[in-house]
């Protein structure tokens, strides 16, 4: 919404009007269902288009409307997941969950090796019942922005809060991009459970135990704070 209104006479609030019209989302989920089923059938969704806007350059014309160019967005997302449907389908998963667990690794690595990574762990994670305790999921629960997180951010009262909620949560916490959506298609089998990276350096360590973990906290995040 913001870089709608940086770049064009579009307003903050008409955007956000739009990312909530049902009628609108029903009409893209008529002409995109592969795409936008799975987001249909999704439960406490702040924003049911949040992960469909592909992050990309867009040619903007005054004459054009708002929805014009939100759909050229959601065809760009369209055409970006089209590879992956048959894979989706047969790893039994929907494209809402895929776009969830991405929006968390693009935020939660930054090389394409650790997304990778991080991406099985977090499969490691739902196959044990284990909340996926992305802190992103916090930051987007507060919608605020915190280098280190509380205990009692960690228990904001939110579907979004994957802290204290099992599963995927409601949705995507951010458009990924297609490099995030790969490395959840094609993660890096591993044993871990627990990620965390150097504050200083932005190096990720992985752990399989909690005990592991918690040495690497102690090593890499207390020592420095």
């Amino acid at each position: 919404a913001a870089l709608f209104v940086e770049e064009t006479d579009v307003t903050e609030k008409d955007f956000l009007a739009l990312m909530k019209d049902e009628k609108f989302f029903n009409e893209m989920a008529g002409k995109y269902p592969k795409l936008l089923t799975s987001a249909k059938q999704a439960k406490d969704v702040r924003y049911p288009l949040e992960g469909y806007l592909y992050p990309a350059t867009y040619n903007y014309y005054k004459d054009n409307d708002l929805k014009n160019i939100v759909e050229q967005m959601i065809v760009k997302t369209d055409q970006v997941m089209t590879p992956y449907y048959d894979a989706i389908a047969e790893k039994k998963l929907t494209v809402q969950e895929v776009l969830t667990l991405a929006s968390l690794v693009e935020k939660e690595g930054v090389t394409e090796e650790d997304r990778r990574q991080i991406a099985q762990v977090f499969f490691n994670r739902l196959e044990i019942d284990m909340p996926l305790q992305s802190d992103i999921s916090i930051l987007y629960a507060m919608d605020e922005h915190k280098v280190h997180l509380s205990d009692k951010d960690t228990q904001v009262d939110s579907p979004y809060n994957l802290y204290v909620n099992k599963g995927f949560g409601p949705g995507p916490f951010n458009n990924p991009s297609e490099e995030a959506i790969s490395t959840v298609m094609n993660p890096s089998e591993n044993d871990y459970i627990y990620f965390l990276a150097d504050v200083t350096t932005g190096k990720v360590y992985y752990a399989e135990t909690y005990e592991q973990h918690l040495k690497l906290k102690e090593e890499y995040i207390d020592s420095k704070k």
